[in-house]
């Protein structure tokens, strides 16, 4: 075995620049105008009330963190991205609300405190380059709960992403012209998205190409289990709705 040290290249998610730039297109108005309604049915599927502690992994700028700290709830915010952490803490202070953000990568993420529930919400799961570092995500996340304790995740899964599969399209957000094209990977294993933004006044053009691992629903239930979830219910939206041909999205509850 070689004794030279290995250096891990950085994922595009570890880069603050990509979300420097893309974050405001991702994270438009629309997506903080639901932000109160989710952080409600949050609550609403976990029983959660005043002081109870929650986890939000992959908490961004603080979107549903913020709304659920509002509400009276304990919450901690993890993510790799300091720029985010500073825009959820920026949120917090203008609301009035307190959070504890911590900068951590969730692969590697753990912690004594234990959560009467955790979240994983807007599609932010499937990004690592291995079936085994998206198990470790959810490993870690089950890890900070508590016993009887609560795991929402929302995510676009491979029966989604079919249904609703388009070549690309266009449009104008946050003053750019932003261009999308997708394609599939393998047998529907990922999804390819291409990001073009185009700055309205520079001109400025920059492009950016990702991949997220697709799973179905019953795979990830399959994976949570094996990691030691006791129970987990698919539903498709957060309002208990089934997974079938009408479903809005893919969320799964899990409680350990």
């Amino acid at each position: 075995m070689s004794k030279k040290s290995e250096v891990k290249k950085a994922e595009w998610f570890e880069k603050e620049d990509f979300w420097n730039n893309y974050g405001p297109i991702m994270f438009d108005t629309a997506r903080w105008a639901e932000a109160p309604t989710v952080a409600k049915s949050v609550c609403k599927i976990a029983g959660l009330g005043k002081g109870s502690k929650i986890l939000d992994a992959g908490c961004g700028p603080g979107r549903i963190s913020v709304e659920l700290a509002s509400l009276g709830l304990e919450v901690t915010g993890v993510d790799l991205i300091q720029s985010e952490l500073d825009a959820a803490a920026e949120s917090a202070n203008a609301e009035g609300v307190d959070l504890e953000l911590i900068k951590a990568d969730l692969r590697t993420f753990s912690t004594e405190k234990k959560f009467d529930c955790a979240i994983n919400l807007y599609t932010s799961f499937g990004y690592c380059d291995t079936i085994d570092e998206d198990a470790q995500i959810l490993k870690s996340i089950f890890n900070s709960l508590r016993d009887g304790g609560f795991f929402i995740l929302e995510n676009i899964s491979r029966e989604i992403a079919i249904k609703n599969f388009t070549e690309g399209e266009w449009f104008e957000r946050a003053g750019k012209t932003v261009l999308t094209d997708f394609s599939v990977v393998g047998a529907w294993e990922g999804l390819r998205s291409r990001w073009i933004l185009i700055d309205n006044e520079s001109g400025e053009r920059i492009e950016h190409e990702f991949v997220q691992r697709l799973y179905s629903a019953v795979e990830l239930k399959r994976i949570m289990l094996r990691i030691g979830f006791t129970s987990v219910e698919i539903y498709g939206d957060f309002d208990f709705s089934p997974y079938n041909q009408n479903a809005r999205t893919m969320v799964i509850v899990a409680r350990k």
